[in-house]
């Protein structure tokens, strides 16, 4: 049963200003997503921008937005064959087990100005 969807639109331009404010890339992204994002080099702030859209729209599909965990704890990677995955730890693990919440689907999308995120939450 699906428990809640959300999706978000992110415009790159805004991590591009956000790049250049210190510790601000490193409140909102967990370590591994800076890692892989610096080793995407040109398309970098593309790659932020849909994880931080990704972020968001988590919060929409629970419903709650993201009150009460930090946004570092959502990591979004994606798999050997490319895909987005998302994992969670602390307080956005548990805001999802609240709802009863037992799998999310993540479908990423960016072109040239834009990124945007999809995310649907499963329950039993």
């Amino acid at each position: 049963m699906i428990l809640g969807i959300g999706i978000d639109v992110v415009h790159v331009n805004r991590m591009k200003r956000w790049r250049d404010v210190p510790g601000l890339f490193e409140r909102f992204f967990n370590p591994a997503e800076l890692e892989d994002a610096q080793r995407r080099k040109s398309s970098e702030v593309l790659s932020l921008a849909a994880r931080f859209a990704a972020k968001e729209a988590f919060g929409k599909s629970l419903g709650t937005g993201l009150r009460g965990f930090a946004l570092k704890e959502i990591l979004i990677r994606n798999n050997h064959n490319g895909k987005p995955e998302i994992r969670l730890f602390g307080k956005a693990a548990a805001a999802l087990e609240r709802i009863g919440g037992k799998r999310v689907f993540i479908s990423l999308t960016h072109e040239k100005d834009n990124a945007i995120a999809m995310v649907v939450i499963e329950g039993e």
